[in-house]
């Protein structure tokens, strides 16, 4: 018996710490933007609908430093920055994908 509550536990902890990384109001969408490949930030910012500056480098900060996303900036005037997946950041495709499929049965 306390084995299971322990268990429960622990997968509680774990889905915690995935939302965590990819559970933000926008960390999916930004995700998805960057399926077909790199982004620049611009082209990030016009493609997601309704989020804003602010929130776009906070998501993308978090979803950097849990190494689902890279930043290459280019010495340029003024400064180019590109965003791509990693591999663990490719990795969720298929899953935000099945995500998306339900949506559109139960949600949408």
């Amino acid at each position: 018996m306390n084995e299971k509550k322990i268990k429960k536990s622990e997968e509680r902890c774990t889905l915690q710490e995935i939302l965590d990384v990819i559970g933000g109001k926008w960390a999916m969408s930004i995700i998805y933007a960057l399926f077909p490949g790199k982004k620049r930030f611009s082209e990030l910012e016009r493609m997601i609908s309704g989020i804003n500056t602010r929130m776009l480098v906070k998501e993308l900060k978090n979803m950097e430093e849990n190494k689902i996303v890279t930043r290459e900036v280019f010495a340029t005037v003024p400064p180019t920055v590109e965003y791509t997946l990693t591999e663990k950041g490719k990795k969720l495709e298929p899953i935000i994908n099945e995500l998306y499929k339900w949506g559109l049965e139960y949600v949408g």
